[in-house]
């Protein structure tokens, strides 16, 4: 029997792309209905897509398999965006107001535009986490209804390449899936596997990818800082693989042996670990290569913590995906950041029911695709499939595309929260502006027209007064001439 109402979610990771499809429940658990995994390495390289047809291709793929097992067509899909070149920017507004000027909402949303509108070259603004607002010295998170002189508006802008954010957008049109939504895939991540007191006392997210380490800063309740390291747990396999062996031995001993953290005193000097039947390598060099892989990418976590905030994270390091499952990695943290309070993220906070091994697994690697599920509210059930149809002969396209989903323009107070902008939005957004501008230059140039007449019509009458004491003036002469 067809599935009636689900929501379905694709994430777009280095090694694999993931979709995922399922529906929420009334006590707030999810219920996940099907999982379809394809591999990416070969167009996707550090989350960012680099072969638009590949990718576009393996889209369109994912969604007929889960079609199939659904059997029921996908109207819309919730995606998660990521991967290099991410980075946050602080940015302030500034509003100088009459004295004891009433803040309003609109004056609010002229900060939020004026911050979107902000221009960096190559980078698109995905999203605008707003810090809070200084209404004249004093800061608030709201300050609608408080008289001041000077407005000023705190804002963290997350930027991306806009090659990249064309990229993902193009990729979806081309398989022909509308995209009901778009997240930032580290904020909804943070959404479902941080507690409030952790994001409230302030902590660092940090999600261990395969080519990727991300890392969110959290401090009461407000994102404080984001970026993404190009570097990964797949970095450990590659040096592991300079060992004269294959990336798929280097990644089997990876799993088999590596360990974030050794004692130097429980180190064996003559313990050689096997790495085929012919050959073995030395335990401590062993050690030394993933150790020294795993210090580095621990160093440039830290780097990203803001020093403001550094002895701030009372909720500690929360630790997640794959990367995460290495042996002492806490350890390994704990003595590198000096952060006592380490914990790791298996599973999200939100109860799961699941026939799926890899979500079952709990090991954190399904965390970001699950996240994105649990952001998603729309239905993205469509029609009932005709089970005696190809699935793959023809795909029947969505019933509404991106850019009939996002044609209106979204107020400024509806932007945020992790919520990326599709390009068709951004168009759309663009289209509005144009349309305002035009409007308001046609008033300035029926205004100025305006003007232009009554000063016309102004210097009509200034010009027969003129005349008329003209003649007065010679009459009066003349009358004083005939009295003399």
């Amino acid at each position: 029997m067809a599935a009636k109402e689900f929501i379905v979610a694709i994430e777009l990771g280095s090694s694999k792309m993931t979709g995922i499809a399922g529906k929420k429940n009334l006590d707030g658990s999810i219920t996940v209905l099907a999982v379809v995994k394809e591999d990416s390495s070969t167009f996707i390289r550090k989350g960012v897509i680099y072969n638009i047809d590949k990718t576009a291709l393996c889209i369109s793929n994912i969604v007929k398999k889960l079609t199939t097992i659904l059997k029921a067509n996908i109207s819309q899909v919730y995606v998660g965006v990521g991967g290099q070149s991410i980075r946050s920017i602080k940015n302030v507004i500034i509003k100088n107001l009459p004295a004891d000027t009433i803040v309003t909402q609109e004056m609010v949303n002229e900060l939020m535009d004026a911050n979107r509108n902000m221009s960096y070259q190559d980078q698109e603004i995905l999203d605008a986490a707003t810090q809070e607002y200084k209404v004249d010295n004093q800061y608030q998170m709201d300050p609608v209804g408080i008289p001041c002189a000077r407005l000023e508006g705190n804002f963290l802008n997350i930027l991306w390449r806009k090659m990249f954010y064309r990229n993902l957008n193009k990729c979806f049109d081309l398989a022909g899936v509308a995209i009901a939504e778009m997240y930032l895939a580290p904020l909804a991540l943070a959404d479902s596997v941080l507690t409030d007191a952790e994001r409230r006392s302030g902590c660092a997210l940090v999600d261990l990818g395969a080519d990727t380490t991300t890392v969110s800063v959290y401090y009461k309740n407000i994102l404080r800082h984001l970026a993404v390291i190009p570097l990964g747990s797949n970095n450990v396999t590659k040096d592991i693989a300079t060992l004269q062996m294959e990336e798929k031995t280097a990644e089997e001993m990876k799993l088999k042996y590596a360990s974030a953290w050794t004692d130097n005193g429980e180190i064996d000097n003559s313990l050689m670990l096997n790495i085929d039947s012919d050959r073995s390598v030395e335990s401590r060099k062993f050690i030394e290569i993933v150790e020294g892989r795993i210090e580095e990418v621990i160093e440039n976590v830290w780097y990203q913590v803001p020093s403001e905030y550094a002895d701030r994270l009372l909720g500690g390091i929360i630790l997640t995906g794959g990367g995460s499952n290495m042996r002492d990695i806490e350890t390994a943290f704990r003595n590198h950041t000096h952060i006592d309070k380490i914990r790791i993220a298996k599973t999200i906070t939100q109860s799961i029911t699941t026939k799926d091994a890899d979500i079952n697994a709990q090991n954190g690697m399904m965390n970001t695709v699950l996240g994105l599920l649990a952001k998603g509210d729309m239905n993205c059930a469509g029609e009932e499939v005709d089970p005696n149809k190809d699935l793959f002969a023809e795909q029947k396209p969505a019933s509404a595309t991106t850019a009939d989903i996002h044609r209106e323009p979204r107020k400024p107070t509806e932007i945020g929260k992790g919520i990326v902008m599709t390009e068709a939005e951004k168009k759309a957004e663009e289209d509005r502006i144009r349309a305002e501008e035009a409007e308001a230059e046609a008033r300035r140039l029926e205004a100025e027209a305006e003007a232009a007449r009554l000063a016309e019509e102004e210097k009509k009458k200034d010009g027969g007064i003129g005349k008329i004491l003209g003649k007065a003036k010679e009459i009066f002469k003349k009358l004083i001439a005939e009295d003399e």
